[in-house]
């Protein structure tokens, strides 16, 4: 039995500057699934990504998902690609053990909670206050640094991750400060500073994208107020959903997400192409 990709289009070039073309998988020329290849819009052009693969009922549990996506390994190399990742919905045990059997990794999941209706108390001697300009300056510039290097430590180039850091800030706070659903805040505790927080309310939605306790006042229970204070924003602004992304290795984070009742809402997977 020979398992084949055949494309059904021609390599399409996106308008977010992706590449993507989806292709048949196919078992001695006859059509059993399908699988569409990519380039990731938030890394760039060297890494790849598995955007979906789908196999028939009757051709599952033969290897035919495990041989397309080691094919399509070899299509992203012809692309000139370093790195290939996919994302999997936290109930997709089987595409979990399929891509893990192949070399990836867990890089990063998403977490999501649903919240009730009575915004949380914080801590006595815990207060927020709403960060300045000039503490979003000095805020911004530290966090780039920060975020490229969190990619870079997760084998991106240099350069991509600096780029991504840029990008990504451009992206989401064209008017820095002043963008229009974009919280900024610096949790005090007993008149000192000790963490900062940004939350997106835009688009429907709730989302911790920054929850930082400053280094001195770690281990102090200054993570765990800061998230309070985030449930504490989105329940006041009508959001019922509060979502968030961690880095795997981050234990002290997941930890604290989990026992707060966040759970796994999709797992980012990556592998170098060798």
């Amino acid at each position: 039995m020979t398992t084949t990709l055949r494309p059904v289009e021609p390599l399409q070039r996106n308008a977010d500057g992706t590449r993507s073309r989806r292709y048949q998988v196919c078992v001695n020329s006859r059509p059993v699934g399908e699988i569409h290849l990519g380039t990731s819009p938030s890394l760039g052009d060297s890494v790849a990504r598995v955007i979906d693969l789908w196999i028939a009922e009757p051709d599952r549990r033969r290897g035919r998902g495990t041989v397309a996506a080691l094919a399509a390994e070899e299509v992203a190399r012809g692309w000139g690609c370093t790195q290939i990742e996919t994302r999997v919905p936290a109930s997709a045990d089987i595409a979990l053990r399929l891509f893990g059997a192949l070399g990836y990794t867990l890089r990063n999941r998403g977490m999501e909670k649903s919240l009730g209706s009575t915004p949380p108390e914080l801590p006595p001697g815990s207060t927020a206050r709403p960060m300045t300009q000039a503490g979003f300056d000095a805020w911004q510039a530290h966090e780039r640094e920060r975020y490229a290097r969190t990619w870079i430590e997760r084998g991106l180039p240099e350069a991509t991750a600096h780029a991504k850091a840029r990008s990504d800030h451009e992206r989401l706070l064209p008017h820095g400060l002043a963008t229009d659903g974009m919280l900024f805040s610096v949790l005090e505790h007993e008149g000192a500073r000790v963490g900062t927080l940004w939350v997106s309310l835009q688009d429907g939605k709730a989302y911790v994208f920054d929850v930082v306790a400053d280094p001195a006042h770690r281990g102090r229970g200054h993570g765990r107020t800061l998230m309070l204070l985030a449930e504490r924003q989105a329940i006041e602004a009508g959001r019922p959903v509060l979502g968030l992304n961690v880095f795997a290795g981050n234990t002290p984070a997941e930890r604290l997400y989990e026992s707060l009742g966040y759970e796994t809402t999709e797992r980012s997977l990556s592998k170098p192409l060798l």
